[in-house]
């Protein structure tokens, strides 16, 4: 049987940038639904509409499901897992054609479900299905793919840490590579190199001079690695699994450093889409 749903990932806003670390399952249940494909072992942006149009055939409606299919919140953490990994996609007919595809799955989906559970219901504004009409339920699958679009443009700011996403290939398996392991192998490389992504606040007089003398001459910057204290602040919430990631690093690469991990909140299952689709941006609930 399929394991119950447990996704321990979630959106999380740090300097306009999502962080989204998917678990196990959710990587899992990809390998699971595209096992007689390829795409999953080379995905990128040209590969999206292929594994769309294979979501299709695992987004049924209420009626048509049985205990081992995805219900509707399971449907949305794999698109949200799907659009993330590939970063910014690029819109030509193919893509167009293949997100109509799954739009109208889920609209009939949506509009098949006798009871919305409280993430629906925040994401319709409905307390019923009684009171969801197609025309609500249109706007909110329209929305979604608005904000999966707005998903796959996250990191196009970095430099550094655009993928998430190792592809495989005839040798090897593709690989998920979360940001909070990328940023913390950067940090304890042993060449330190200056972190091109992570940006150092300078304060106080003596570091604004020599911010002001690094224009003329050559000035190291303090590195994150120079001290035996680190401090990580993910805002908007913390996962067990992240946690389990950040210990296992340290451990790895410097023993020796303490490490304190703070955070707005500890994250529960479907947070993710609770946070992506059911938030109020212009008031968002951060935990504090």
């Amino acid at each position: 049987r399929r394991p119950a749903f447990n996704p321990d990932y979630r959106c999380l806003p740090v300097q306009s940038l999502y962080i989204l670390p998917v678990t196990t399952w959710v990587f899992s249940e990809m390998f699971r639904f595209l096992s007689d494909s390829k795409d999953v072992q080379t995905l990128d942006d040209s590969d999206v509409p292929c594994v769309l149009t294979q979501l299709l055939s695992i987004i049924k409606p209420h009626g048509e499901r049985d205990a081992l299919d995805y219900n509707l919140e399971e449907i949305l953490v794999l698109l949200v897992y799907i659009y993330s990994v590939v970063g910014e996609s690029k819109l030509d007919e193919t893509m167009d054609k293949a997100e109509c595809a799954v739009k109208k799955a889920l609209l009939r989906s949506l509009c098949d479900e006798p009871n919305l559970s409280q993430i629906l219901q925040q994401m319709t504004g409905c307390s019923s299905a009684s009171e969801l009409t197609s025309n609500i339920a249109t706007d909110v699958v329209e929305q979604v793919f608005e904000t999966l679009r707005g998903i796959t443009r996250a990191r196009a700011h970095m430099k550094q840490f655009k993928t998430l996403y190792s592809p495989g290939g005839n040798t090897h398996q593709a690989m998920f590579q979360p940001l909070v392991k990328q940023i913390l192998e950067e940090i304890f490389r042993p060449d330190r190199p200056d972190t091109v992504d992570i940006e150092y606040m300078s304060g106080g007089l003596t570091e604004l001079l020599k911010t002001g003398f690094s224009m003329f001459m050559k000035v190291s910057r303090p590195h994150p690695s120079d001290h035996p204290l680190l401090i990580l602040f993910l805002v908007g919430g913390v996962t067990i699994s992240e946690v389990r990631v950040i210990k296992d690093l340290v451990s790895t690469y410097k023993p020796g450093c303490q490490v304190i991990v703070l955070s707005t909140q500890l994250l529960t299952p479907l947070d993710v889409t609770q946070l992506i689709f059911a938030n109020d941006r212009l008031h968002p609930d951060i935990g504090v």
